[in-house]
């Protein structure tokens, strides 16, 4: 658009102790940066005009319409004959015209004609009225003219009360303005995509040449193998034909030498007369000739030959090569895989992503092999000027078009994980997820009562290798049977449970262990609920808990009359005891570790040798403040324990050796009451004996 220059000049009347002077406006504008807010009066915010919102040039250089400046005046000259500008408040004097008097201001009134001379150019007309300019209803989307409507076009919708007209001309303009604007983003939205295919071309192109180089190199070193193994074999060749050579040039000088004496020694034969030197000669030639005849016969041969057939390398090199390495591609489209969290993220406890891989038409993928990488970190660093680190994660590829992504969340926080797929963002980019300190349980059985599936006082639980669970429902006077999905097999009585008075249970080689304190005697029985054996011990005065340590077949039964732990053989014969009634305050529970250790609980925990001697205490600071109510220890030696410390009953998780508490379950919807017995299930599970709530629950703990 050619910028349009306009010089005006304008004589402004008396300014400033009736100095004349001269305003020379020069202005250079570009019309498609022009807008109509150049021609609105910056006080009522009304577009100049010819008539009552005339623009006026005030010797401060600001232009403000007539009707403001009459109502300014009229509101502040009634003494001092002056008023100031409503834009910079310099004090303006009234000339004596009045404010009418005030120069018009020539350069908006050129721009209000350069304007309608534009309107005119380009905004259509009625048809029938051609001087009449048409207007648009935004309302009723209706462009009319109001000389043929009579001024009012609502009867063209029905309904309406409220209409809000405006110039057809602005409403092109609008429009316009819409149309670009869209047009804009459709093409900044086309160029993204341009570039973003453009980069992925260019990475496919860095792939290409990352391939044929890792081909070019594999293969290189292919045939220098290849080539070290014909070295070899050329080697072999030489060292062979050496051999031969050796053999055959050492007898060829052999000859040589007999033929050279024989010839010296005929020479002058010829010459002799004395019969006994011819018949000695004759003698000694008929020796040597019996070693020429012997000598005739190459001691080697020439043979030396190459073989490829002599076993089936050759074929295996050829199965090799046609096995050497393959070309992998995938049709998995970033944008469209999805993310979601496979279960509630539990602080310290192992939390898995699952991420799932589909192609450009939406397809799951089956195969996996797809690069996949993650960044895991608190969503509140997004804001904070220290950033914190990423939080670890593992990428496990399930090879089945799934995958999945471990990680710990450290604290009971807001996440945000960052995933992408050939460095490119899935569709779930960035997945948010909150992390929660409440490990909740997984499952629940039971209630109050004598039936299936009732309990009365459990008090102790233990798990098989298969996974069989086993509580002693003390209260009942038997043993319920669950699988490891909480879900009921049978029930096991025996006289040993009578009596309402068994507290500990343990697996043992052949079957269950159990230990009755009244009548104070350790009880064997078949997985059935036969009888094996039973033993008791005089120096039993309350026998509270039983473990087995099937390494060496030993029963430790804990007694709080004794205030130790007896150590038995699988024969119920005395072998030691561990402690006496200044190392344990009141016993609760006893277990054994993976390398036999025992451990031994009362209002904290203290570890033993296979053997009794004392290794460490673990959670010293509880000694005196709680107790603990069961004991287990998996296979990687972390040790699990109930407690309750002040009305407050929560499951640890402790390292054996250092005794660190690695993790708390407190059941936050589902309160522990009085938890008891507890052991390992597989897979990171456990099951505790919630002896206030007369039930069990299954967590995850690891």
């Amino acid at each position: 658009m050619e910028a349009l220059r306009l010089a005006i000049q304008t004589r402004l009347g008396e300014r400033m102790v009736s100095m004349s002077s001269m305003l020379v406006e020069t202005v250079s504008i570009n019309y498609e940066d022009f807008n109509e807010s150049f021609l609105t009066c910056g006080t009522c915010l009304c577009v100049y005009d010819g008539g009552e919102h005339t623009p006026k040039l005030l010797p401060c250089s600001h232009t403000v319409c007539l009707h403001c400046l009459t109502r300014i005046a009229a509101s502040q000259t009634r003494e001092t004959g002056a008023f100031r500008c409503p834009i910079c408040r310099e004090l303006i004097t009234i000339p004596r015209g009045g404010v009418p008097a005030l120069p018009p201001s020539f350069l908006v009134n050129q721009l209000l004609d350069l304007m309608s001379r534009q309107r005119r150019e380009v905004i259509p007309k009625c048809s029938v009225h051609i001087n009449q300019e048409l207007l648009f209803c935004e309302t009723c989307d209706t462009v009319f003219c109001t000389v043929c409507t009579g001024g009012n076009h609502a009867g063209t919708s029905p309904g309406c009360t409220e209409h809000t007209i405006i110039p057809f001309s602005i409403a092109i303009k609008r429009m316009s303005e819409i149309l670009l604007y869209k047009a804009n983003e459709c093409i900044s939205k086309l160029t993204q995509a341009q570039d973003s295919v453009s980069t992925e071309l260019q990475r496919l192109e860095a792939s290409i040449e990352r391939c044929l180089s890792a081909v070019d190199t594999e293969f290189a070193e292919i045939i220098s193998k290849i080539e070290r193994r014909r070295t070899e074999l050329q080697a072999a060749v030489t060292a062979a034909a050496r051999d031969k050579k050796h053999v055959l040039e050492e007898q060829h000088a052999l000859i040589e030498a007999e033929k050279n004496k024989v010839q010296r020694e005929c020479e002058g034969l010829q010459y002799q007369v004395e019969v006994r030197n011819i018949t000695q000669r004759i003698g000694s030639l008929s020796d040597q000739l019996d070693a020429a005849t012997a000598l005739s016969e190459p001691k080697e041969n020439a043979f030396i030959t190459f073989e490829f057939n002599h076993n089936n390398a050759l074929s295996q090199l050829e199965e090799a090569l046609n096995n050497l390495g393959r070309v992998r591609s995938s049709t998995t489209l970033p944008g469209l895989c999805r993310a979601r969290l496979k279960d509630p993220a539990i602080v310290k406890l192992q939390a898995a992503v699952i991420v799932e891989t589909v192609d450009y038409h939406g397809h799951p993928r089956n195969v996996g092999g797809d690069l996949i990488t993650a960044e895991l970190t608190l969503a509140d660093s997004i804001h904070s000027e220290n950033q914190s680190s990423s939080i670890d994660t593992e990428i496990v590829d399930l090879e089945n078009g799934t995958y999945e992504v471990l990680f710990r969340p450290p604290s009971a926080s807001r996440y945000i994980l960052k995933l992408s797929v050939f460095e490119r963002p899935i569709k779930d980019y960035p997945l948010f997820f909150d992390a929660t300190e409440h490990n909740e349980p997984i499952k629940i059985y039971g209630r109050r009562g004598t039936g299936k599936d009732e309990f009365h006082q459990p008090v102790a639980v233990a798990v098989n290798d298969d996974g069989m669970i086993y509580i002693l429902d003390t209260g009942n006077s038997r043993i319920k049977v669950l699988n490891c999905d909480l879900e009921f097999q049978r029930h096991i009585t025996n006289e040993g449970l009578e009596g309402r008075s068994c507290t500990g249970i343990g697996i043992s080689q052949q079957g269950i262990v159990v230990v009755n304190w009244r009548t104070r005697k350790v009880t064997e029985m078949s997985s059935l609920g036969d009888t094996i054996k039973s033993f008791s011990h005089n120096a039993f005065q309350e026998p509270i808990d039983i473990a087995v340590d099937r390494s060496y077949g030993h029963i430790l039964v804990a007694d709080n009359g004794q205030s130790c732990v007896f150590v038995f053989d699988s024969d119920g014969k005395i072998l030691f005891q561990v402690g006496k009634r200044s190392t344990f305050k009141l016993i609760t529970s006893v277990t054994v570790g993976p390398n036999g250790e025992i451990v031994v609980a009362d209002s904290r925990i203290q570890v033993f040798s296979a053997k009794g001697d004392f290794s460490e205490e673990i959670y010293s600071e509880g000694k005196g403040k709680g107790t603990y109510g069961g004991l287990a220890v998996d296979s990687e030696g972390r040790i699990l324990g109930t407690r309750t410390d002040k009305g407050r009953s929560i499951i640890q998780v402790l390292k054996l050796g250092g005794g660190n508490i690695l993790t708390e379950i407190d059941s936050h919807s589902s309160k522990l009451r009085r938890p008891s017995g507890i052991a390992v299930l597989p897979d990171n599970h456990l099951v505790v004996v919630d002896l206030g709530n007369d039930c069990i629950k299954k967590y995850r703990y690891w």
